[in-house]
């Protein structure tokens, strides 16, 4: 599937026009933009360039007819470097929030530009952080994120909401009013008559068992703080960007290993390090924000549902899905994001039996064991209930990696394309690519997962 390609400046030529010419038909949209490469460039197929040699003779674009079938766009994707090595992936709000496993923004950037069009609609039925979603609002598409992880709604819908001037001033005059907590903490550790005792708050706090185990004292009373004043905050909007960034910092300031090791281990938290940390984040989401407001239109709607994708929810029929699935095996979200679904008064043991492909469930001993097949029945649901939401003709992209199950590795795109035909859906395309090792952390007792296939299906004819 590798086809010829063009540069700019040489479709120009062929179509006897000046490349700046060329260029402002583009910015105009009088005629579509190609695919691009790795380094960002455009390319163009020799069909395309034919029909920009018409346009130019005619001034009406025609779509171009490939020889290649209904999956001539698929074509396209065989130009980029999906390994992406060099790319840059924290800009806009994509650093926003931790949250481990998540696929880089360049993927679901690429699979959106060839795959569908400006104004049409992009879903993530796994949405995780929202990476796809934010991709999409810049592309100038609307978004539909569905997940049952409480959190990663909560931190999708802040990530992907540009807030009004109102709501900055909100989330600023809370951010000046913790600079001031701050002080006064700093100022009490300094006075030679001070008591020694903390800053106690008078906040809501999770249980004892949890705090007590999990965190210093230091930092339950600046969280429980923290949590109090950012409900005081009216707007819904300003409040959640509060709520995600300080979601953010929880697994930092607890006792807990890291956001990809649920163990407990013993770290420096001192009096105001805990609001340091919350204040330093709040400040870059409200940068990256102001960012994205620059850059997103209002007439494109990002629509974030909380539920279980098997309970299969309501929602308006979309042109194109960009996911990455969980892996069986491979993670236990509910477990590691634990920490922070308690401190925002989440039900983590709801998520915790909702969640697809935990580890948990597939390492268990007992009768009930996750196996291959309880994740094949999974995803057949899952089909079913996309078949008629998805466009027909239309894309679904999972991008998914191997699974190690009871010392066997299991082909997971080959599992859900085998589900997939019988429900009509055609296994169009997998690209396989190289995941860097600083991306993505899995379960070391499974092993690390050192590459992942973007399996394409198309629904029906």
């Amino acid at each position: 599937m590798h086809n010829e390609t063009l540069t700019t400046s040489e479709v120009a030529s062929l179509a006897g026009v000046h490349r700046d010419t060329l260029l402002r038909w583009l910015r105009e949209k009088a005629i579509p933009e190609p695919s691009r490469d790795h380094r960002g460039w455009r390319v163009f197929t020799s069909a395309e360039a034919v029909a920009v040699s018409r346009f130019a003779e005619t001034g009406s674009w025609e779509q171009p007819i490939s020889p290649n079938g209904p999956d001539h766009d698929i074509a396209k994707l065989h130009n980029i470097d999906w390994n992406f090595e060099s790319a840059k992936t924290r800009y806009l709000t994509h650093g926003m929030h931790p949250y481990p496993a998540k696929f880089i923004p360049q993927i679901p950037n690429a699979l959106i530009q060839e795959l569908s069009s400006v104004g049409e609609t992009v879903a993530d039925i796994f949405c995780g952080s929202g990476t796809t979603l934010l991709e999409a609002l810049q592309l100038k598409r609307n978004a539909i994120g569905i997940d049952a992880n409480p959190l990663a709604c909560l931190v999708s819908g802040a990530k992907t909401k540009a807030l009004s001037n109102v709501e900055l001033e909100e989330v600023g005059e809370h951010l000046e009013l913790c600079k001031r907590l701050l002080s006064s903490l700093q100022a009490d550790t300094g006075d030679m008559f001070f008591s020694g005792e903390i800053f106690q708050s008078e906040g809501w706090r999770p249980d004892a068992k949890v705090t007590d185990f999990w965190f210093f004292p230091e930092a339950v009373e600046e969280l429980a703080e923290i949590l109090l004043q950012i409900r005081k905050i009216k707007s819904k909007n300003a409040r959640n960007l509060c709520l995600s960034a300080f979601s953010a910092i929880i697994v930092t300031v607890s006792k807990q290993d890291s956001d990809t090791r649920y163990v407990r281990r013993e770290k420096k938290v001192s009096a105001g390090s805990t609001l340091s940390r919350y204040i330093s984040q709040l400040a870059s989401a409200m940068g990256a924000v102001l960012e994205l407001g620059d850059l997103i239109e209002d007439r494109f709607n990002c629509e974030i549902i909380h539920s279980n994708i098997l309970e299969a929810p309501e929602t308006d029929e979309f042109d194109l899905v960009v996911s990455s699935p969980p892996y069986p095996n491979a993670y236990s979200y509910h477990l590691y994001h634990r920490l922070r679904l308690i401190w925002l008064g989440f039900d983590d043991q709801v998520f915790k039996q909702a969640e697809i492909g935990s580890h948990r469930k597939y390492s268990s001993k007992g009768k009930n064991k996750a196996t291959s097949e309880t994740f094949a029945n999974e995803f057949s649901k899952i089909l079913m209930w996309l078949k008629p939401k998805l466009a027909q003709g239309r894309y679904a992209c999972l991008v998914v990696g191997d699974s190690t199950l009871d010392g066997k590795r299991i082909d997971n795109a080959q599992l859900i394309s085998e589900v997939a035909k019988p429900l009509g859906f055609v296994d169009v395309d997998r690209i396989e690519r190289q995941i860097a090792p600083t991306r993505k952390a899995f379960n070391p007792k499974i092993g690390k997962i050192k590459s992942e296939k973007i399996l394409i299906l198309r629904n029906g004819g």
